[in-house]
């Protein structure tokens, strides 16, 4: 009987998880790229061996396609028994290079060895422990890049609006305007400059 099942949006149900670890599953996504969300899940058919429940969680990982690289594994979150499904939006994910893989953490490779043209969900039983480890690290993971994203937001409109106010067009008044040219220009400008440094905005 399967333990874990696998939605992805527009499909049917999966349940084919194979046991590729003592303590490890893999499941293949066909065509991943058409999907934006999946839904991880334990199926209740089969429970946690006594003693195990509510004291391992199950670490969740999402191996977007390359086809010219081996699998790249992500930390999406955690299940277990207290909380037996999780939604992850896994449209916007791709292979990370600075990103620890899960044999530089620790983690055995899913028993996967050569190159992968397929997405995969690989779930793998834990220590208590490890699974909370993991779990700060992604949390801690997620929220530096939030903020830097919202740095560059700022530093990138504060740039817009540094250059267009300086080629403002004043006709009357109370009436001030900025020339179309010069958005266009700051725009291009700026977009050359990401394409040769994605972090020059840090120095601006």
């Amino acid at each position: 009987m399967a333990m874990f099942g696998l939605l992805a949006s527009g499909r049917l149900v999966q349940t084919n998880y194979e046991m590729v670890g003592e303590k490890q599953f893999l499941i293949t996504i066909p065509d991943a790229h058409e999907i934006n969300h999946v839904v991880v899940f334990l199926t209740g058919a089969v429970a946690f061996p006594d003693g195990y429940a509510g004291l391992v969680f199950l670490s969740v990982y999402f191996s977007w396609p390359d086809p010219s690289a081996p699998p790249n594994w992500q930390l999406l979150g955690i299940i277990s028994n207290e909380k037996p499904s999780s939604i992850y939006k896994i449209s916007s994910l791709r292979k990370n290079q600075e990103q620890p893989t899960l044999e530089q953490s620790g983690f055995l490779q899913f028993g996967q060895t050569k190159i992968s043209h397929v997405a995969q969900i690989g779930i793998s039983i834990e220590a208590i422990d490890v699974v909370q480890h993991q779990h700060q690290l992604l949390e801690a993971e997620n929220s530096k890049n939030q903020t830097q994203f919202v740095e560059f937001a700022q530093k990138m409109l504060q740039s817009f609006l540094n250059y267009s106010l300086s080629f403002t067009i004043s006709p009357t008044p109370n009436e001030s305007y900025i020339p179309v040219k010069a958005v266009e220009d700051w725009y291009k400008n700026f977009e050359r400059k990401l394409s040769l440094n994605p972090y020059f905005w840090k120095q601006l």
